[in-house]
């Protein structure tokens, strides 16, 4: 009988063994073994409850059995009810002290309080005992190792045990989720798939896991259709969130719109929903539908802070209209720090620095180390007392508690300082900022040193479809890319994110292996292309910011990259400079002399390539636009030929010729940077 009841739960009958296992349990009702085979069908079957008052019954019949304690403890910890399945667990090591699978359930029990150290001491003594190759104590191996965080050990473990198990559905949960933690996002999918197959009622907790698995493989359409069962009754906001947010990346904005729409009635203050929502609405032209849905949901959550946000961005700024919403947002929510943030900008707008200082100190009441109202307050202050403006940037940086933080406040101080007229101060401020942070950047690459002869260019393709994008140190290159993205377009940064691209263009030696032939020149545009799709482009249509610039480049570029287009941002070299020495850049500067020598070797490049037009480009004079958002997309506009919205205005930066200032500071670097600012169309002082 025993034998049969096993046959149909591992056949997924369970009505078949449930029937069998009560047919035993009431034809011996002293056996326990016929309990003990009750529980398991009760359990597969989803009663609990029942699954325990039969073993409790098989355990009356044989006490010391330490097998039916240990199945015991496992539907305690189910339930919810770990310290009796601790008690469970230590009776059934009393009975067996060899018990290897009691240990890896204290292992388990362990890992679900988040006692690691206990974990580990159980597996220890498990692995004291246990048949080498064990796969159930690998698998509860790999469930501690993915706690501590060593994904790499924890798909050492599973896999294993895989070998051994390969339709073990919590193995396979948990071969699942160190593929995830290792970034193997297809082999994590293919896992959960079969966990789902084999152990069907497990699916629906399963489902969100597996539609954010495939959407990170950039198939949100079939995420929404994983989610989609979910959904057909009432369903938690979490669940309409996520399904809305596929669906907007799918571009099925009818199911977005409905998704994102009842997740917000649960979540009225998620910034991704509302962000989705104002898209739609946006697209759609339904801005008194956006109106009408915020205000019934502000009328519901007068502290929605988001909300509120998302309310004042329907109307123009510096309207009737807007002050009347932004009047209420401050009414309901007189302390919190995004209605004042609202509050100074549009105090800022409005040209009323009375308004900006008295919001500034407001919020500086609540949160001292708030860097927007600090700086605010300050450059206010700035226009009567310098004195007084330089005291409260100090305060800011005193505020500071993060080195990061504390960094960008200096780096402003040293621009607060050149504005009331301290240039020296300033410039000392900026040195030994950049003396303390610079050992954390690379050094600047050493150029290639090509200068042809150049191989010949391919064929012009009939459009650009690929724009590479790169500006040296101080160039403002950061508000072109601004812009673009403003647009709309294809724009690629993750270069300068945590995950960069592993293609050659990520790599300065590139251009040394170009020029030495170490990397044939095909080869570095076909690994580049290959690397498009896991960067988001499917089409090969592209806005690639570069890191770095290499005239050697052009040895790849020219015959093998026939669609492609260069933008480079330029400024007066000497203003560069200073910018780089006031904002920083992706390289380390050891000094300004060195500095500018780097910066005069590339930009003799940069002349280069203009003047030979070795391959098609733009050379973007940036001087006098780079702080006025709407002239930059103008410029910017025009050289491309298609017209492009304005970014968010930046206050960072140095205003154009402000190199002048720093002449006898500086007069050395500058020398080094003086003819080829002159070859590059600038004046010579």
């Amino acid at each position: 009988m025993q034998e049969a009841i096993q046959q149909a739960l591992q056949g997924g009958d369970l009505d078949k063994a449930l029937a069998l296992a009560r047919e035993w349990a009431e034809a011996s009702p002293d056996d326990a073994a016929a309990r003990h085979a009750l529980a398991v069908a009760l359990a597969q079957s989803g009663d609990p409850d029942a699954a325990l008052a039969a073993l409790d019954e098989a355990l009356r019949l044989a006490p010391e059995n330490a097998w039916l304690h240990m199945d015991r403890a496992v539907l305690l910890v189910q339930g919810g009810r770990l310290e009796a399945a601790r008690e469970a667990l230590d009776q059934s090591l009393g009975l067996d002290p060899n018990l290897v699978p009691a240990y890896l359930a204290q292992a388990r029990l362990a890992l679900l309080r988040g006692d690691l150290d206990a974990a580990g001491q159980a597996l220890r003594t498990a692995a004291r005992i246990a048949p080498e190759g064990d796969p159930h104590l690998a698998t509860v191996q790999a469930m501690l190792a993915l706690r501590r965080g060593d994904a790499e050990q924890a798909l050492r473990h599973a896999s294993a045990a895989a070998e051994r198990l390969p339709d073990d559905p919590q193995l396979l949960s948990v071969l699942a989720l160190a593929y995830l933690a290792r970034g193997h996002l297809a082999f994590a999918e293919q896992a959960l798939r079969r966990v789902m197959e084999l152990a069907p009622p497990a699916a629906a907790k399963l489902r969100p896991l597996l539609a954010q698995l495939v959407d990170a493989q950039r198939r949100p359409g079939e995420a929404v259709d994983v989610l989609a069962p979910l959904l057909e009754g009432e369903a938690a906001p979490a669940l309409y969130r996520a399904a809305g947010l596929y669906a907007l990346r799918a571009g099925r904005a009818e199911e977005a719109l409905a998704h994102l729409r009842r997740a917000l009635d649960g979540l009225p203050d998620d910034l991704a929903v509302l962000d989705g929502l104002m898209r739609l609405w946006q697209a759609r032209g339904e801005r008194e539908q956006a109106r009408a849905t915020l205000e019934s949901v502000l009328a519901a959550h007068p502290d929605a802070g988001a909300a509120w946000s998302a309310r004042l961005v329907l109307e123009t700024p510096g309207t009737a209209e807007g002050a009347q919403v932004l009047e209420r947002w401050l009414a309901a929510m007189p302390e919190h720090v995004p209605a004042l943030h609202a509050a100074l900008f549009d105090r800022e707008r409005a040209g009323d620095p009375a308004g900006v200082e008295a919001f500034a100190r407001r919020v500086l009441a609540l949160r001292p180390e708030d860097f927007v109202a600090g700086r605010m307050l300050a450059e206010t202050l700035l226009e009567r007392d310098a004195e007084a403006a330089l005291a409260q940037a100090r305060a800011l940086l005193a505020a500071q508690t993060e080195e990061a933080a504390r960094a960008g406040v200096r780096s402003w101080l040293g621009q607060l300082l050149d504005r009331a007229g301290r240039p020296d101060q300033a410039l000392a401020e900026w040195l030994a900022l950049h003396a303390e942070h610079g050992g954390r950047l690379p050094p600047p690459p050493p150029p290639a040193e090509v200068a042809g002869p150049w191989p010949d260019a391919a064929a012009p393709a009939p459009e650009t479809q690929v724009l590479l994008v790169w500006g040296a140190p101080g160039s403002g290159v950061e508000r072109v890319v601004d812009t673009l993205v403003a647009g709309g377009g294809p724009v690629l940064r993750d270069r300068f994110g945590p995950r960069p691209p592993d293609d050659p263009l990520q790599q300065p030696a590139t251009a040394a292996a170009l020029a030495a032939g170490r990397l044939p020149p095909d080869e570095l545009v076909a690994r580049w292309r290959r690397a498009l799709p896991a960067r988001g482009i499917g089409n090969g249509v592209a806005v690639d910011w570069l890191p770095w610039w290499d005239n050697a480049l052009l040895l790849a570029l020219r015959p093998h990259l026939p669609e492609g287009r260069l933008l480079l941002a330029l400024r007066d070299p000497r203003d560069m400079l200073l910018g780089w020495i006031a904002g920083g850049a992706p390289f380390a500067l050891e000094a300004p002399g060195a500095a500018a020598a780097w910066l005069a070797a590339r930009l003799e490049q940069v002349a280069q390539l203009h003047e030979q037009d070795l391959y098609p480009h733009v050379l973007l004079r940036l001087d006098e636009v780079l702080a006025d958002p709407p002239q930059l997309a103008a410029r910017l506009g025009q050289a491309l030929g298609f017209p492009l919205p304005p970014a968010p205005r930046d206050p960072r930066g140095l205003p154009a010729g402000r190199w002048r200032a720093y002449t006898g500071l500086l007069a050395d670097a500058f020398a080094r940077l003086q003819p080829v600012a002159v070859r590059l169309g600038y004046p010579e002082h």
